[in-house]
């Protein structure tokens, strides 16, 4: 008996130009256009394997080893039913395809990364799920097409069908949505010198999810409508050429002031919405110092939902800057960067007292970066279901 069977990863995405605010919360149609850069799959990831069989009694995914109900008219529900019906389109068009499309699916995925701490996992998950039953279902569909399912499951999620920098336009079609999807600005080989350091802060999960947060913003925030209409469409044109260009300075003082109008939204929420801390705080104090030293910036922070610092820099500069922060914030196990252990120091010229130094565990982790691929398929080995469609790693 045929096994249909995918397994495939999708990557973690980090906003340039930040998605905050629903139109339409149906068809997860956003506010604003949005911009962002798809970090390396070797470091940060969701896999993905899906299987359709006659013998499955029900649809039933499983996150990081539990069980995650699929409620109907919830998200999950909508993206693997929006699969199933392209896959039944797509038997009517092929007669001799098997008929698969009626068959109940079991899909497991697994994060490498905390879910829910601000580094994207819903952007990666959805992304990783869409693109595993598109190739279990053998689909036509371009990136672009699936970007459309992927959105319905966690917006952001959209951007992680493709590699590079990549836009996720905000579209004008209220009533289908077919025209707010994502877009590929330039691959990831355009700019290869684009680095990550995430600075993991906290890896606990939020106390103000991004859809309630979001939600309670466009409700009661005066400054996003004036971020909407008269900020965005600038900075997404300024920034799609700086990234054409290539010009650093100019996408990190974008990307640093897109990062500050957002948690000021959130501020500007009622009752606010915090998701920097104090740790966060000094890491924006730190780079500012930093950049203080040069003509143009040499980094750029960011933060999405969350206390996370991500900060993004050329090549050249990424030891430096990881120096930087080992100096403010101590780690409890060595940070190795290009095979070469990465000692705390300050760059000659930096103002110490820009921030305190913080206890060991105040930064809990280093992720080193760069910008990386879309999905990839993997093989059957990688696959993280059994034989029987049950998956192999139980929490």
């Amino acid at each position: 008996m045929s096994i249909y069977q995918a397994t495939t990863s999708a990557p973690v995405n980090i906003a340039c130009i930040k998605y905050w605010g629903k139109r339409n919360e149906s068809l997860i149609l956003p506010t604003n256009s949005s911009l962002s850069v798809t970090l390396s799959q070797d470091n940060l990831r969701s896999t993905t394997t899906a299987r359709a069989d006659p013998s499955f009694a029900a649809d039933c995914l499983w996150l990081n080893g539990k069980v995650d109900p699929i409620k109907a008219g919830g998200r999950l529900h909508t993206c693997i039913s929006e699969m199933k019906r392209l896959r039944a389109a797509f038997e009517a068009a092929n007669p001799d395809q098997p008929k698969i499309a009626s068959f109940n699916v079991h899909i497991c995925s697994f994060n490498n990364f905390p879910t829910a701490a601000g580094l994207a996992s819903s952007a990666s998950g959805f992304a990783a799920l869409v693109y595993a039953l598109a190739k279990l279902y053998a689909l036509p569909q371009t990136p672009e097409e699936l970007s459309l399912i992927a959105r319905r499951g966690s917006g952001s999620a959209c951007r992680s069908l493709f590699g590079g920098f990549v836009a996720w336009d905000m579209g004008s079609d209220d009533a289908t949505g077919l025209d707010s999807k994502a877009r590929q600005v330039a691959p990831e080989s355009h700019w290869p010198e684009m680095e990550a350091l995430i600075c993991v802060v906290n890896d606990a999960k939020k106390g103000t999810s991004s859809t309630s947060g979001m939600q309670r913003t466009v409700v009661t925030s005066a400054l996003i409508q004036h971020r909407i209409g008269s900020v965005v469409p600038s900075r997404m044109a300024d920034i799609e050429s700086a990234i054409a260009d290539k010009r650093f300075g100019d996408f990190a003082e974008i990307t640093m002031r897109d990062s500050n109008q957002f948690h000021a939204v959130a501020l500007d929420t009622y009752p606010p919405i915090f998701y920097m801390n104090d740790v966060s705080r000094a890491i924006i104090a730190i780079i500012t110092e930093y950049n203080r030293l040069s003509e143009q910036p040499k980094a750029a922070y960011t933060y999405d939902a969350g206390p996370n610092a991500v900060i993004y820099t050329l090549t050249p500069n990424v030891r430096e800057i990881a120096q930087l922060i080992l100096y403010y914030f101590p780690q409890a196990e060595k940070v190795v960067i290009g095979g070469q252990e990465v000692q705390a120091a300050l760059p000659e010229g930096f103002n110490e007292a820009v921030a305190k130094r913080w206890e060991v565990g105040s930064v809990k982790g280093l992720i080193h970066t760069r910008v990386g691929d879309g999905p990839r398929v993997l093989s059957d080995s990688e696959a993280l279901l059994d034989a029987q469609g049950i998956p192999k790693t139980l929490a």
